[in-house]
């Protein structure tokens, strides 16, 4: 370590930076930039400096860091190596806010971000606003040659930043719902109203398909390549399970029950106690679940949230179904026939995460983005209603451990004969 990170002043905080006339390329690329890093500050605006501090568990980091790590993401992979002469806002950063980058140097452990109280919320803010100024003027007076080099970085930059700003959001949900007062981040937050339309199970009929991100768009590594896939005959439940449905489960016995659940999972719903879905307490005899809006009364019409694999597996097994693979949702999502396949609640999926044939990371650091973590865990589609518009689409593959539930989680059904 070098000097205390909050023995240097942070450089004045200026206005929003602004580009030296750039032309149409960085021009695109300087206002995507400045439109994401403008809303991970509106989600950090209602949180004091010390919400933004906190570490309620090791899988969680506080909002601070979550707001300078992205930002490091920028300075170390961008303007560290492309932009000349650039020098670090602070040389302790880079070990404080990196993640799990072992080849861009050594890291602070990850379980222990909680206990940076220095450098502060208006620290990160400066860090911020100066790694944002250098990165306009690079991209603004960048030549072609350079912008063409930079721009997948940006891109994936940004879209990294997206995915704190869904973390941002289920992290302090989970901080909170540790406070016994049950603070609101938003007190006029509301569950997305669910859609029922359409019958209650699409068919699927037995076909190869191809899956995967094909094209030109942006998408992650893990995407790729597209190939052909057997699927069906299935049938997969038009609609997400409800908070009804689970309170069924709950009162039929369903987290007692061991025959209904994998080993691991009953062995991990005893240890954690499990009664209920995440964020879910009994006051006065009813069920309230901890929401972004402050402590709420279940709403039984809308799909339950914060289960994890453990549990949706038992529910499934439960209901005489069982979970889709990521292949089936896949070719149900692309045929427009899932109602709320995206915005309301990621969706687990019993296909294990592992590359698919002829899978390569990509070379370099951002090697380590996605490949490393191709194992022991389960994939989860579509989108949650934390996730950042734009962040979306039918390839993408999210992944987590299967007793993970802090996220807006949830679950549809598949059904065979």
């Amino acid at each position: 370590m070098t000097s205390s990170a909050s023995a240097t002043a942070p450089p004045p905080i200026t206005d929003a930076p602004q580009a030296p006339r750039p032309g149409p390329v960085a021009g695109g690329l300087i206002e995507a930039f400045l439109v994401v890093r403008g809303e991970t500050e509106r989600r950090a605006a209602p949180l004091s400096p010390e919400d933004q501090v906190i570490q309620s568990m090791p899988d969680a980091s506080p909002a601070k860091w979550h707001r300078a790590h992205t930002t490091w993401f920028f300075e170390q992979f961008v303007l560290g190596e492309h932009c000349r002469g650039y020098t670090p806002f602070h040389p302790d950063y880079a070990f404080l806010f990196n993640s799990y980058y072992v080849s861009a140097g050594p890291r602070h452990t990850r379980g222990e971000r909680g206990l940076i109280t220095r450098p502060g919320a208006a620290d990160i803010t400066a860090y911020r606003r100066h790694v944002d100024a250098a990165m306009v003027e690079f991209l603004g007076r960048a030549d072609a040659a350079t912008l063409e080099a930079v721009a997948p970085l940006v891109e994936v930059g940004l879209n990294h930043e997206q995915q704190h700003q869904e973390l941002m959001l289920t992290d302090i949900l989970h901080a909170f719902a540790q406070n016994p007062t049950a603070p609101a981040y938003d007190p006029s937050w509301s569950f997305p109203a669910p859609a029922h339309a359409g019958e209650g199970w699409i068919n699927l009929p037995e076909g190869i398909h191809t899956v995967g991100h094909a094209g030109d768009g942006y998408h992650f590594d893990n995407e790729r390549p597209a190939h052909r896939a057997l699927v069906g005959p299935v049938r997969l439940a038009r609609n997400l399970v409800t908070n009804a449905e689970w309170l069924a489960f709950m009162d039929g016995g369903g987290y007692e029950t061991a025959t209904l659940w994998l080993m691991d999972g009953f062995a991990t719903a005893t240890r954690e106690g499990w009664q209920a879905p995440g964020h879910w307490y009994k006051v006065e005899g009813q069920w309230r679940i901890m929401t972004l809006g402050g402590l709420r009364a279940v709403d039984p019409n809308a799909p339950v949230c914060h289960v994890s694999y453990y549990e949706a597996d038992a529910f499934a097994r439960w209901s005489g179904k069982h979970l889709p693979t990521e292949m089936e949702w896949e070719v149900a999502a692309r045929g427009h026939q899932l109602n709320d396949a995206f915005g309301v609640v990621w969706q687990w999926t019993r296909s294990a995460y592992s590359p698919y044939p002829g899978y390569r990371a990509i070379e370099g650091s951002l090697g380590e983005y996605n490949g490393k973590f191709m194992v022991n865990q389960l994939v989860l589609r579509g989108s949650s209603l934390a996730t950042p518009a734009g962040h979306s689409r039918v390839t993408y593959r999210n992944f987590f451990y299967p007793h993970h539930r802090w996220q807006f989680t949830g679950l549809r059904l598949a059904e065979y004969d």
